[in-house]
């Protein structure tokens, strides 16, 4: 896996590869399809600095928090939530195929409009798949089966939901599965959930949406140690970042936090951990910026759309 330093290099921004394709090595593979939180950035309405530039200049962009899971042996892909940017998202990562095998199927976190709607892409008024499999908590399965128009993608079978259930690892084929992890955040409509990704030689965490560390009955540390990469949460740097809105509306972890929490941590355990799902407003999504600078004078990461894990 290349250094975020060696990224940045070769692109001219941390959108990495948006107007390029997404890399493919060789094995099993997870790529980095997205790192903003789900209103995109720019975001729609923002005229302040943290967007200018982004509206801009293309290359500032940043698409919504998403990885790519690929098993070339098998022919098969899977995506980790649905975004508003699929269409991109999926344009860059060239699945490729007729419409039913643009992907073999869909990993839910939770039912936040940028996690879930772009699954709109996948009806009749757009690819109109056939039988791609939407992975799915209960209380998410009966939110798409229940309101429009997402039941109406069940009912056409462009989704077929398949159960998951908290800690139950889901074989995916010989050398890859994936474990859905309950986690706290403000579930409204569903519960939400992260994703450990486990190939023969290493295991991945997607856990882009949580309330606090501490509300959590697992020990993140813990998780950390049992994990080769760690994409968390790191929607807010620190407070003041949401323009005319109280914080306390979103309640995340900042990134100050949890940099403060994790500095008893190894530098090796440090370094697993990349920052995604990042507000438009956060100055972390900017690796010029004092704060992206402090990431990784910690020894941390913020993670780089079009970046790849050898599984």
């Amino acid at each position: 896996m290349k250094t975020w330093r060696q990224l940045v290099a070769m692109t001219a921004s941390s959108v990495g590869l948006a107007c390029g394709e997404f890399r493919s090595p060789a094995g099993p593979h997870v790529v980095v399809l997205g790192i903003a939180q789900d209103g995109s950035h720019p975001q729609a309405g923002c005229e302040r600095a943290c967007c200018k530039k982004a509206w801009a200049d293309p290359r500032a962009r940043h698409y919504v928090s998403s990885l790519g899971l690929v098993d070339p042996l098998s022919r098969k892909r899977w995506l980790f939530d649905a975004t508003p940017d699929l269409p991109a998202q999926l344009h860059q990562w060239k699945p490729g195929g007729s419409p039913q095998s643009i992907v073999s199927g869909v990993f839910l976190t939770h039912g936040h409009i940028g996690h879930y709607a772009g699954l709109m892409h996948l009806g009749r008024e757009v690819i109109g798949a056939i039988g791609i499999d939407a992975f799915a908590m209960p209380r998410m399965q009966t939110f798409l089966e229940t309101n429009g128009p997402w039941s109406q993608l069940v009912k056409l079978r462009n989704i077929v939901i398949v159960p998951m259930v908290d800690h139950q690892p889901i074989k995916l084929t010989e050398s890859v599965s994936v474990t859905p992890l309950l986690v706290p955040h403000r579930d409204e409509y569903t519960e939400t959930v992260g994703f450990s990704i486990a190939g023969k030689a290493k295991r991945v965490l997607y856990l882009p949406d949580i309330d606090k560390w501490e509300q959590w009955s697992s020990s993140i540390e813990d998780v950390i140690a049992a994990h080769d990469v760690v994409f968390i949460d790191g929607t807010f740097f620190g407070e003041g970042e949401l323009a005319h809105r109280t914080m306390a509306e979103v309640p995340h972890p900042f990134i100050s936090e949890s940099m403060t929490r994790f500095a008893r941590l190894s530098a090796g355990e440090r370094a697993k951990i990349r920052f995604i799902h990042l507000n438009h407003g956060n100055p972390a999504l900017d690796p010029q910026s004092h704060e992206a600078a402090q990431i990784r004078a910690q020894g941390f990461a913020v993670a780089v759309q079009g970046d790849a894990i050898s599984l």
